[in-house]
């Protein structure tokens, strides 16, 4: 976890997203060899990590981004493989090829380099990236505690959703539009030894990029929890410094639409926002 001297807190997605960004001229492994290979992140991660890849295959040398199930094991097959360098997923683990292990040292190393390079604290590290690559407001609510039925009856839902035909469909709020551009239950074959991991959790991504994944973890006596992500991307730069909460009140409402949570869990707030 970053965090800035005075408190300010940086998103797990942001961290691997600014520290690849910085890597060629901030961190000197990367600044002799010049280049990245490829970074990866964990599907339900935001997508600030391919907004870096694409900026800088624009600038002439491409950079490919791979989204992965979660579980490192993933990004160990990718990094052995010699394909990508830096990885990150949105429960804070971060690491590189150096070790292909989840390394907190190291991302607090290559935050002090970056610091080190800009001459700049953290706060403005970060609001500078989001000023060139746009920000990723992004949240996370857990439903923790559900029954195995409850946890099934919302994944079941969704899954006769996609089936009947989700793309295309639109919804609408008071004050904003969304149309399905793309709505699937994630399948990732692996390019190294071509394992197939399915049922990974659902994508709802609609045209203006804006994206709701849906998963289901644990079915033990414990009970299950499903968590959504949100991600809404901004480029304006009046919007990027408002509330995560604010910017993301619309797609949480149509989120909250399509999974019918709260008729199939009873919760009318989730257990755990971040």
């Amino acid at each position: 976890m970053i965090i800035g001297s005075t408190g300010y807190y940086v998103s797990p997605s942001d961290s691997v997203a600014i520290i690849a960004a910085n890597a060629v001229d901030c961190i000197p492994y990367f600044r002799r060899r010049k280049y990245l290979k490829g970074v990866a992140r964990s599907m339900p991660t935001s997508s600030a990590l391919d907004r870096v890849a694409d900026v800088i295959s624009l600038g002439g040398r491409e950079l490919k981004c791979y989204e992965v199930p979660t579980g490192w094991k993933f990004f160990c097959n990718l990094m052995d493989a010699d394909k990508v360098d830096i990885c990150g997923e949105e429960s804070f683990g971060a690491g590189s090829s150096h070790l292909r292990e989840k390394d907190g040292i190291w991302v607090a190393l290559a935050w002090l380099s970056i610091m080190a390079r800009h001459k700049k604290p953290i706060k403005e590290i970060v609001i500078n990236h989001w000023r060139k690559f746009g920000r990723h407001f992004y949240t996370r609510y857990d439903y923790e505690n559900l029954s195995s039925v409850q946890g099934r009856d919302v994944m079941m839902q969704l899954q006769t959703l996609i089936d009947s035909g989700l793309k295309g469909t639109a919804y609408k709020t008071e004050t904003r539009g969304y149309v399905v551009e793309l709505a699937d239950n994630f399948l990732y074959l692996d390019p190294i030894d071509n394992s197939l991991a399915a049922g990974q959790g659902y994508r709802i991504i609609f045209t203006n990029k804006d994206r709701l994944v849906v998963r289901l973890s644990g079915t033990g006596s414990c009970g299950s929890t499903i968590r959504l992500y949100m991600e809404h991307f901004e480029t304006d730069t009046e919007n990027i410094f408002k509330d995560t909460q604010e910017m993301l009140k619309d797609l949480i409402e149509i989120s909250l639409e399509i999974t019918k949570i709260k008729k199939f869990t009873t919760r009318d707030a989730p257990t755990v926002v971040s």
